[in-house]
This record gives C-alpha cells, sequence and structure tokens, in this order.
C-alpha cells in the first residue's frame, strides 16, 4: 500500500548524495566558502562536501564514477539543508554576495514547519537552506 513503508527495513538516515557537477572546482568554491562545508578529498582524487553527518559527493559531468544515476546532469538537484539561524545565514549569503532567489518563505520539511530561502548553486540546483520552527 502507497505510504505505509514495508515491514522487516527502516532506513535510519541519509549518509550522502552524489551531485554530478559541470565544475568541481567552482561547485567546492560555492559550497565551501559559500555555504561553509568542508571539502575533501579522498579515495584517489575523488572530491566531497561534509556537512553534520553527511555529504555530496561530486562526480565531474562525462567522468562520472560507477555505478551511476541512469541519467546524471548538472543542475537537477533540488534540495533542503537545515541551517540553525536562517537569519544569520542570510546575512552570511550577502556578505560573500551570493543571491537569494526566494524567500524567506514558510514550508513543511520532514519533520514539521520550516522557514527557508532559496539560492542556486553553480550549475543552477535548487539550493533551499532552511531552519525548523516550533510547532
Amino acid at each position: 500500500m502507497l505510504g505505509k513503508g514495508s515491514r522487516g527495513m527502516k532506513i535510519q538516515a541519509l549518509d550522502h548524495l552524489v551531485l554530478t557537477v559541470r565544475s568541481i572546482e567552482e561547485t567546492c568554491r560555492f559550497y565551501g566558502e559559500g555555504l561553509g562545508m568542508e571539502v575533501e578529498q579522498f579515495d584517489g582524487g575523488r572530491w566531497a562536501l561534509k556537512f553534520g553527518n553527511q555529504k555530496f559527493n561530486l562526480h565531474q559531468a562525462g567522468q562520472e564514477f560507477e555505478p551511476k544515476a541512469e541519467n546524471p546532469a548538472p543542475g537537477s538537484q533540488d534540495f533542503c539543508l537545515l541551517v540553525e539561524n536562517l537569519q544569520d545565514c542570510q546575512k552570511q549569503l550577502e556578505t560573500r554576495g551570493l543571491k537569494i532567489i526566494v524567500g524567506p518563505v514558510d514550508r513543511t520539511g520532514a519533520c514539521g514547519p520550516l522557514r527557508s530561502i532559496y539560492l542556486r548553486d553553480p550549475d543552477a540546483n535548487l539550493v533551499e537552506l532552511a531552519e525548523q520552527l516550533p510547532q
């Protein structure tokens, strides 16, 4: 039945996801310097962006690691990252010259209400930055 989940299996958390990008260097600059993620090189020259207990592994478009998504493409992602203080985050983005395209607006996240702002990364992925609101 749709929406009920499967008995016997319980997903615990997201460990990582892969972003296919046009430029590893530009992506690392945006997420590292712009959003404060830790840039890490690992496993023989691969790159990752770490935050909390998760990370984005990066694949250079046209040079993806196997196995990969069926149709990897830069700019096809839309995701939400939680921040501690959205107002402080906004100020830091403005100081760093990063353009907010929407927000702040109220949304609903996995654990309840959010207040969000949106921006685009160098590949035009939609990046939502949000703080959880009291329920």
